[in-house]
């Protein structure tokens, strides 16, 4: 049978395979990846005969509440399995040619490039900039306007079928937390879908990366999704870009967060103005003046550099309170390291990539755990915290890899 859209079953599975390392939880339809597995050659084939016939219309997405680090929440939009399947069709139709178009200032959600990369430029930037706009754009999903990303869609894409798709999505309605079903009213993207990054990364690279380079050639600047840190010579500049940038906005129909988005110092020995405020965070991580010990002549300077910021110090303490794993007398110390190796090597991985021995505190923190988990289990430790911690320091130096943090020189 002919369809008459060039979409083929080969494109349709390819998107399944990339859907299902994604993983992700079930839409509003309630099919889980596992229950849409279990008749998984009718399903996709549903999907792409309607995809393939231009009759395809995408179901509600599933709107969810997640903890922001601030206290407040954030909504996310998570659409069915098999939509995400339909989105990641269009998605690897339309990425290869947009990557083309990209700068090379934006990092978020893009292929081999990554938030280490950001870090790394912002870090490297402000070694030669004295001054940094942290920029926030107010509720940036939920404000994207159709009108003006459709216009920015049609200047890379001529067939009429992914715009028409793209359309659909854009106006799919959103099932709220309540169960109440919300139209669109000619603005925002589903913070979730499988599109939706790479519709953001296209509004932004016309609404704020192009005209950057535009009309201020001589700041530089780092991207990641809707956070970016521009880095200028002088406070003058960044008073000038950071007015500029609220006009620009307020043209666009975004508005920028008046009290996340502010003008930073990058404070260190060498720099000896005034400011106010000299710490920024991105990504996770806080840029802020810190002592440091030379390696030459052993004196401590002032440095702007990178470290784990508080929030997340505080967000990884409380996932590892969370576990309430010294409750778990049952278990054996190889049992708990199967459970907390695999979130300690994200930890790792993420958060060590930089000045990985700012760690310390946090393992210090999981350590302790570790010896209230002994004193609970080994009632003849339970008078002495001594005795616990000789005896844990005798089984890591026997069994020294055997937690991760211990691999890494993070030991009792």
């Amino acid at each position: 049978m002919t369809k008459s859209l060039p979409i083929t079953k080969q494109m349709v599975w390819m998107s399944y395979k990339k859907v299902k390392a994604n993983k992700g939880s079930a839409g509003v339809d309630g099919v889980s990846l596992k229950q849409f597995e279990r008749d998984l050659s009718n399903n996709l084939y549903k999907v792409w005969n309607r995809l393939a016939s231009g009759s395809y219309f995408p179901p509600a997405v599933k709107e969810v509440e997640i903890p922001k680090k601030d206290g407040g929440k954030r909504l996310l939009g998570i659409p069915t399995v098999s939509d995400r399947v339909a989105q990641m069709v269009v998605k690897d139709c339309l990425e290869p040619r947009l990557e083309k178009e990209f700068l090379e200032h934006s990092y978020g959600y893009r292929p081999l490039r990554n938030a280490h990369q950001a870090l790394a430029a912002v870090r490297k930037n402000t070694k030669r900039y004295d001054w940094v706009i942290d920029l926030d754009i107010k509720g940036f999903f939920d404000n994207i306007d159709h009108s003006l990303l459709m216009r920015a869609l049609e200047k890379h894409v001529d067939e009429k079928w992914i715009i028409m798709y793209v359309e659909r999505w854009l106006k799919m309605p959103v099932q709220k937390v309540s169960g109440e079903l919300v139209e669109k009213d000619g603005k925002g993207t589903p913070q979730g879908g499988v599109i939706s990054p790479l519709l953001a990364n296209l509004f932004l690279h016309y609404v704020f990366d192009k005209w950057l380079v535009l009309h201020a050639p001589s700041v530089r600047f780092v991207r990641y999704a809707d956070d970016a840190i521009i880095h200028c010579k002088s406070l003058a500049q960044a008073e000038k870009v950071l007015s500029m940038l609220q006009q620009r906005m307020r043209v666009c129909k975004l508005q920028l967060h008046e009290k996340k988005t502010k003008i930073v110092y990058c404070k260190d020995f060498r720099r000896e103005e005034s400011y106010h405020t000299v710490q920024f965070d991105f990504l996770g991580f806080s840029f802020q003046p810190s002592p440091i010990r030379s390696r030459v002549n052993g004196h401590v300077f002032l440095d702007f550099n990178l470290t784990i910021s508080k929030s997340s110090r505080k967000k990884i303490v409380s996932d590892i309170r969370q576990t309430n794993f010294q409750r778990i007398t049952n278990a054996s110390l190889e049992d708990l390291a199967k459970r907390l190796n695999p979130m300690i090597q994200g930890w790792i991985n993420y958060y060590g990539k930089f000045r990985k021995w700012q760690l310390r505190g946090i393992f210090r923190c999981l350590n302790n755990r570790l010896l209230k988990w002994m004193q609970n289990k080994h009632k003849c430790l339970r008078t002495s915290i001594r005795k616990t911690y000789k005896y844990l320091k005798t089984y890591q130096s026997q069994y020294p890899n055997l937690f991760v943090h211990w691999r890494h020189g993070f030991k009792v």
